[in-house]
This record gives C-alpha cells, sequence and structure tokens, in this order.
C-alpha cells in the first residue's frame, strides 16, 4: 500500500485549506468518535502508515487510543515534535499553533510521543528550516542520535517552504558520530511544487524513505475561482478524473506516487467519504502522456508558497 494516512484534520476541526466553508464544529466527543472510525477505516483498508504529530491537536492521544484496538506489527506510527496545539478547538481562535524547535520542547512532546511504542517507527522534526537553526543546535541532534539508537527508530525531518531541498541537503549532511542522523524526508509535493523532483534520485540513492505531504496542494487542485490562472489546469485535471472514473485528489494522489518512487504519499481525509476516494489511486494508472501533462502544471516555487501563505483556517 502506497497510500499513507495523514492525522492533522481528525486531530483538530480546522486546518489550512481552500474550502468553500467552514467545517460544522460542534461537538467534541462526536469529532473524536469520526476521526476513530476513519483511522479504522483506513487500516481495514490496508493503510498501515500513519503520520501524527502533536501539533494536530487530539491526534497523537487519538492513535494511541486506537492503537490499544490492534496487535499488528506491521503497523508503523510517525510523530514529530516542534509544533504545540493553541487553539484549543475554538473556531475563532487567531493562532492555531506555536513552533519551537529547542531540546526542552523536544523533552516535553517526546515524554508523550513515546507512550506510542513500540507501534512508534519514525520520530521527525516538524518542519524543520534553516531558520530556527534545528539542524546545527548539537544538543537537540544528539538527543535524537540518542532516542534513534534506544528505540530503534527511523529519524526523519518535514519541510515546507521555497528551500525544501536544501533544509534537505542540510539534513543529509548531518552526522552523529559519523553516522547520518536522518532516515526520514517528509516533503510538499504535488504538480504545482515539483522541487522535491531534484533531489528524489538521490534520496533514493541513499536507501532515505520519501514520505509525500500535501499532495493535493492544501486543496488547490479542485476548481476554485480564486484561481482563474488554473483555468487549463483544473479542466485536465477534470478530464483525467472523468476518463479514470475517479475523483481529482485520487488523480493527484497517482501523480505524486508514480513520479516518486519508493515513496508513501500521504492522505489527509477527514471523513471516511474522503478517504475512500482517496483511496481510488489504487485503481487505475496514469499513462506516460498524462504524466508529461501534470508535469507541465509546475509553477515557480515563490508563487506556490506565496499563495498558501495567504491560505486561511477552516
Amino acid at each position: 500500500m502506497k497510500l499513507g494516512l495523514g492525522t492533522a484534520a481528525l486531530g483538530r476541526p480546522q486546518y489550512i485549506n481552500v474550502r468553500l466553508k467552514d467545517t460544522a464544529f460542534s461537538n467534541l466527543e462526536e469529532f473524536r468518535k469520526q476521526s476513530f472510525y476513519v483511522l479504522e477505516k483506513a487500516y481495514n483498508s490496508g493503510i498501515r502508515y500513519f503520520d501524527t504529530a502533536p501539533g494536530y491537536g487530539l491526534a497523537e492521544e487519538l492513535v494511541l487510543k486506537w492503537l490499544q484496538t490492534k496487535n499488528d506489527s506491521s503497523i508503523e506510527i510517525a510523530t514529530k515534535w516542534g509544533y504545540t496545539y493553541t487553539a484549543n478547538f475554538d473556531v475563532n481562535a487567531t493562532i492555531h499553533e506555536v513552533k519551537e524547535h529547542s531540546l526542552a520542547k523536544l523533552n516535553e512532546q517526546w515524554n508523550f510521543s513515546k507512550k506510542l511504542l513500540p507501534y512508534l517507527k519514525v520520530y521527525q522534526i516538524h518542519s524543520a528550516t534553516l531558520e530556527t537553526g534545528v539542524l546545527e543546535n548539537t544538543a537537540v541532534l544528539k538527543r535524537l542520535a540518542f532516542l534513534k539508537k534506544e528505540h530503534n527508530l527511523k529519524i526523519g525531518l518535514t519541510t515546507s517552504g521555497t528551500n525544501q531541498v536544501e533544509v534537505i541537503k542540510k539534513g543529509l549532511n548531518v552526522l552523529i558520530d559519523g553516522k547520518q542522523l536522518f532516515d526520514v524526508f517528509q516533503v510538499t509535493y504535488n504538480f504545482l511544487d515539483q522541487s522535491l523532483q531534484e533531489i528524489a534520485n538521490e534520496l533514493n540513492h541513499q536507501n532515505k524513505k520519501i514520505i509525500i505531504k500535501e499532495a493535493l496542494a492544501n486543496g488547490r487542485v479542485f476548481r476554485n475561482s480564486d484561481y482563474p490562472n488554473y483555468s487549463d489546469i483544473y479542466s485536465t485535471l477534470e478530464k483525467l478524473a472523468d476518463t479514470y472514473k475517479v475523483g481529482i485528489d485520487a488523480i493527484s494522489l497517482k501523480y505524486c506516487e508514480q513520479t516518486i518512487s519508493k515513496s508513501t504519499v500521504l492522505s489527509g481525509a477527514s471523513d471516511q467519504k474522503q478517504l475512500q476516494e482517496n483511496l481510488k489511486m489504487n485503481l487505475f494508472s496514469l499513462s506516460n502522456e498524462d504524466i508529461e501533462i501534470l508535469n507541465s502544471f509546475r509553477v515557480p516555487n515563490e508563487l506556490y508558497w506565496n499563495e498558501r501563505k495567504k491560505l486561511t483556517w477552516n
């Protein structure tokens, strides 16, 4: 199964997206129950890679509770440290998360994340950047190396922004006691931002695990009147979806899987219907001509990320 499940939308009712209206949210217990059902549906559909984080509201807690119903060593849990969820499920919150790449935050968040063991296989820096200096923080890097050895973990980092490739290259050069620290790279990738292609072969050559996030570009792959510049793209995607009898989400996910070999692509489904549609990526393959067309949709990195910065939490 090349599809994994990300839990950002399962752990908090709002996320950066281009939905037409806010997600209905009034009952935390009902929200929790629906999210639990999505985890179960994903598992029953063959998904075994689940990505979570303390920055995703109640996601880690939810995943932990769900794991207590399982006895399956093939389940892989990945979590992260570095973001704290601050919105407290308030739909009117102006600040939803706070980033901190300190040793104190690592230790604080590990204290809960370690409860996910033995299913926890991947531990990542959440949105590593050059600006926070986390890839030069010796105390943090040594602590991660200790956790890697102590608990037989793969250590990873996630990336966002215009300089993803630069961050990945720096990560590849991080050595602790002469050994590379990072084994997993979770990268924003889709047919609008194709920068991962520049370094994917090198990552595969070095036997690194590639996880693809934001394959649907926070919803921008779906027709939206706010993006008239994407009109031709939307028309082409709709034709491809009609040809293969699937949704645009499945086309977008399949593109990622086929163009980045040995990758796991994350579904960000917030409900069972979305997950069912995402799973249709397993029913078909895009032709070489289809791939070439989708490759032509690449936009400049600065444009992609400037658009993303303008998206609201909903």
